[in-house]
């Protein structure tokens, strides 16, 4: 089970640390998938999950974006991280809040990610947060990326 954690560990900072596709990729299986839960974004395969990373994750992280472990659950197939995640939303982040400009405010969320192993490779990230909240922080829509409908 360590050497799952040090995988994903490998993996997460090579994304958001390092900043290094191809670094990330190293420990994944040949058709992995990443999923942002509330905001329906993310990939599957190897190649749209490479395209996803490079265009639509890695130009539009935070600035100051840090992640700070609340807990880890590992057994031999499975990781779950609960971290808590802040931000300035200094840009657009369209992996995070489809279609919202930037609000320039501060924000502090918790997400979970669950991370599916298969033969000891990431086969599979399921990330979720909780969107009302996020949205209220920013000053955004319930829903945002959406519009809302208001009976005349």
């Amino acid at each position: 089970m360590r050497e799952l954690e040090r995988k994903w560990d490998e993996h997460r900072d090579a994304l958001l640390i390092h900043r290094d596709v191809q670094a990330a990729l190293t420990h994944v299986t040949a058709e992995p998938s990443v999923q942002h839960i509330p905001a329906m974004t993310g990939a599957r395969g190897r190649q749209a999950v490479e395209r996803f990373y490079a265009q639509e994750f890695l130009p539009h992280l935070p600035s100051d974006l840090a992640l700070t472990r609340i807990s880890r659950t590992v057994d031999r197939f499975r990781l779950v991280d609960e971290t808590m995640v802040s931000f300035t939303h200094d840009r657009v982040l369209p992996w995070l809040i489809p279609g919202a400009a930037p609000a320039y405010r501060r924000a502090e969320v918790l997400a979970i990610t669950v991370v599916s192993f298969e033969r000891g490779r990431i086969g599979s990230q399921r990330i979720l947060w909780d969107q009302a909240s996020l949205s209220a922080q920013l000053g955004l829509p319930p829903i945002a990326g959406t519009r809302l409908v208001r009976p005349a």
